[in-house]
């Protein structure tokens, strides 16, 4: 048993709660994700829009390589902020979950069955010794029968909104959200709302290889991405 009086042991494993009921290595997860670059989600009338801010580290880097904005099924998407790596895994297994859905039960599941199977995944990996938790946050968006926006955090938590970010602008975003946003917005105003925010949420230049734009209707449920002509537009604006 560690000692009380040294807290510091209590994050050499991810089974071990501190006095105070926390586990470090999650919260050290969660560190990982607001140093991560900064993308959003947001709830529309008539659809689904997700904006992400790809950090060029780089003049050398081929920015089309750095992607944050992943198609998971036909009119489901999502976004990740953190360790992309890992986002990259937990988007495999969310891939391969619709698919089983399809073929079991011959429909396309749900935006919130994918985001709890995803957590449910998360929420495994603090649990068991000699695994760590995921460094990554997930914003999973998405049509069925309505638009729906999940967050979906280290820990396994899973959480609902009409807009909402993640990664190391989230303070910033969300408090331009909170006081923009409205539920009558439409996907055309809801993509010019995201990019003012993304502004808001960051002190780096914006420009058309660094910003990726998706976004979904309710008539033609697919995740349409932006050209780069077309994120200039909005930049413009």
């Amino acid at each position: 048993m560690y000692p009380a009086s040294n807290p510091q042991a209590y994050d050499r494993a991810i089974t071990v709660f501190s006095p105070d009921g926390r586990l470090f290595q999650v919260e050290y997860a969660k560190e990982a994700v607001r140093r991560g670059a900064t993308a959003m989600g947001v709830v529309c009338k008539d659809g689904m829009v997700l904006v992400a801010h790809k950090s060029q580290s780089s003049k050398l880097l081929v920015t089309d390589s750095l992607k944050k904005i992943f198609e998971i099924d036909t009119g489901m998407a999502l976004t990740a902020s953190g360790l992309i790596a890992d986002a990259r895994r937990l988007i495999d297994m969310a891939r391969l979950e619709t698919q089983r859905h399809r073929l079991v039960y011959a429909e396309a599941p749900t935006i919130e069955y994918i985001a709890k199977s995803i957590c449910d995944t998360m929420q495994i990996y603090t649990q068991y010794g000699g695994i760590r938790p995921f460094g990554v946050s997930l914003l999973l968006a998405g049509v069925d029968d309505r638009p729906r926006l999940f967050e979906i955090e280290p820990s396994g938590a899973l959480t609902g909104f009409l807009a909402d970010s993640i990664g190391s602008g989230k303070k910033e975003v969300d408090e331009y959200l909170e006081k923009e946003y409205k539920e009558s917005i439409t996907v055309e105003d809801g993509i010019s709302l995201c990019v003012r925010a993304l502004k808001k949420g960051t002190e780096l230049e914006l420009t058309p290889p660094t910003v990726e734009i998706g976004a979904v209707t309710s008539k033609v449920k697919k995740f349409q991405f932006l050209s780069e002509k077309e994120v200039e537009k909005y930049l413009k604006k």
